[in-house]
């Protein structure tokens, strides 16, 4: 449940509630359909009197487009709001974040954990009306090399998944269906291990991986069927890792079915583990893919992993009662 206001965030919450709305968003997020996000969206704000701006874009326009809304919303009062997937939602956090500015988030993308995990709801219409009467909540966020996930970051076979997911949803659409089978077609081929040098607390250890997945989202990793002592960490400021270690096309077929009931955290070959600050060394690479929320980019190594102080004042429903299921 959410606590109650804290003195100094008083005026962030009326500013979150009266202030304008810079909406920056990914016309090509979701199913395509910006027209009727953009009509259903306006329906609502419109009944508040409060002035309101789209600003739908190019994927490769979202970074320097965030950049924008972020400087006139410190200037104007206003909130910046994210449209779009968890991908979407990352870049535009990438720059709200330590602004001091107030977020929201109009999910329009597959899965939408970040907006799930905080009761955000999924239609234009009832997410657009928390942007009007939400509570604002302070959200922790991870880090990778500096650059920010809400969600999830990864090495190995996961962001290689990710690739494959965006060329199906390329030829077949977007829908939960076609990231399935897209990802049950990447992990049954075969791939390359990585050999990994992890140091966390002044504590190192080396292991051959074909995946680190690093989660920052108990909804995501309650999904799986991390232990919930694990994934309850995440209150606390830490982040959950889980190593996928080389096993056969038996063995992943194993470790698919041990996902999709939720028990992943019992697979043999997976082991999970909580830490706060973590160095990750990929032996004879200098460069490696990293996936940060759907989207993949080419990192220099050392990795590091962690928890920044700074915290995201994230508009939600002020009914929340923790993660959506």
């Amino acid at each position: 449940m959410l606590q109650a206001m804290r003195p100094d965030l008083q005026t962030s919450q009326q500013l979150a509630n009266g202030g304008p709305i810079f909406i920056v968003g990914n016309g090509r997020s979701g199913h395509g359909d910006t027209d009727k996000f953009i009509e259903v969206t306006t329906a609502v704000l419109e009944t508040s009197g409060r002035p309101f701006e789209f600003m739908m874009v190019e994927p490769k326009q979202l970074g320097a487009t965030a950049r924008t809304a972020v400087k006139r919303a410190r200037a104007e009062g206003a909130t910046v709001v994210a449209a779009g997937g968890d991908g979407t939602i990352n870049t535009v956090a990438n720059e709200v974040l330590g602004s001091g500015v107030n977020f929201g988030v109009l999910p329009q993308g597959t899965f939408n954990y970040f907006g799930r995990e905080h009761g955000i709801p999924e239609t234009s219409e009832a997410a657009a009306a928390v942007l009007l009467d939400g509570v604002l909540k302070s959200v922790q966020v991870g880090r990778v090399n500096g650059r920010v996930f809400l969600v999830n970051a990864s090495l190995g076979l996961y962001p290689q998944l990710l690739e494959d997911r965006e060329t199906y949803k390329e030829r077949f659409g977007r829908s939960r269906m076609v990231a399935m089978i897209s990802a049950l077609y990447t992990l049954l081929r075969r791939h390359r291990q990585l050999t990994l040098n992890f140091e966390s607390d002044n504590v190192g250890t080396s292991t051959r991986t074909l995946a680190l997945f690093v989660g920052n989202n108990r909804l995501q990793l309650d999904r799986i069927g991390i232990e919930e002592a694990q994934s309850g960490a995440l209150a606390s400021g830490a982040l959950v890792a889980t190593v996928l270690r080389p096993i056969s096309t038996v063995g992943m077929l194993g470790v698919i079915l041990r996902g999709a009931i939720g028990q992943l955290g019992a697979a043999e070959n997976v082991q999970s583990f909580v830490f706060t600050s973590l160095e990750v060394v990929p032996r004879r690479r200098r460069r490696i893919k990293v996936g940060t929320d759907g989207e993949v980019a080419w990192m220099r190594t050392p990795l590091t992993f962690d928890v920044p102080s700074e915290r995201l004042s994230l508009l939600v429903p002020a009914t929340d009662q923790g993660s959506a299921k």
